[in-house]
């Protein structure tokens, strides 16, 4: 793993909503010490609005937020990652291209808040809750002792991370 910046990947089939919400959060939360990408195994083509709304709500950048395919990073030249997340069902149960680098890897799940029909309330709770999620997710990962824990102890931290809803401590 690097000893200075973490490449974090964060796939979801669509790569419009949870996957590109993650990567806004944890650029800039992780700013210096993670740089984050996001992708899609069957990219939806576009960044859903009602994340990108929220996200400028909460004075993320969006400028550089696309819908993209994970071949991109799979491929010679592209950034070697440290961590591969899934945040959706779908793309975990899919198979991966094999990464360079053999990141650490979890699956971290929530539901899709694209998927949710109803009123325009409604679609914002849903929105607001995988936010909240993955920032609580986020929050506990970039809270890790990375440097003095072994691999198995990592792995097993990370992959308890996947299974938290409650707020960070």
């Amino acid at each position: 793993m690097s000893d200075g910046v973490y490449n974090v990947l964060f796939l979801c089939t669509g790569n419009s909503a949870r996957s590109i919400m993650a990567e806004a959060i944890l650029n800039r939360n992780g700013a210096g010490r993670f740089k984050a990408f996001s992708a899609g195994s069957d990219p939806a083509g576009s960044v859903r609005p009602e994340a990108v709304a929220l996200l400028r709500k909460l004075n993320f950048k969006t400028d550089d937020l696309r819908s993209k395919d994970w071949s991109e990073f799979a491929e010679p030249g592209a950034p070697v990652m440290d961590f591969v997340f899934t945040v959706c069902d779908n793309a975990a149960k899919e198979s991966c291209p094999v990464w360079p680098g053999q990141p650490m890897s979890a699956h971290w799940g929530l539901p899709d808040p694209a998927a949710v029909e109803g009123t325009e309330a409604e679609k914002q709770v849903a929105f607001n809750e995988a936010f909240r999620m993955l920032n609580n997710r986020i929050s506990i990962m970039m809270s890790l002792p990375m440097a003095s824990l072994d691999k198995l102890s990592l792995q097993k931290r990370l992959n308890d991370i996947g299974k938290t809803t409650r707020e960070p401590a």
